[in-house]
């Protein structure tokens, strides 16, 4: 079964969506595993676990950011700048 070119690349484009969960998912815990597993080795209480869990998130949404810019180019912004569109003025309230 051969797919045109519009139906392969919205499978693409799929296949790339769905792994950004996942992305996401396993860098915020291995973050949080790793600060934990660094906290009983040296009996730091919880401080590496934060620490690591917030480096975990951080790392999760710059992935995030790098796969949607690789991955959907010639995706245009919806609103690239709100000075760019023209001010409406507001109707006046109708007298009762």
């Amino acid at each position: 079964m051969r797919m045109d070119k519009a139906t392969r690349k919205a499978v693409i484009q799929l296949a790339y969506a769905s792994s950004i969960g996942i992305a996401m998912v396993l860098t915020i815990f291995g973050g949080l595993y790793l600060g934990y597993y660094l906290d009983r080795k040296f009996d730091t209480g919880y401080t590496l676990t934060l620490l690591f869990l917030i480096i975990g998130i951080i790392a999760g949404f710059r992935n995030l950011y790098v796969l949607i810019k690789t991955n959907f180019p010639e995706e245009k912004p919806v609103i690239k700048c709100l000075k760019s569109e023209p001010h409406r003025k507001r109707p006046p309230p109708k007298e009762a």
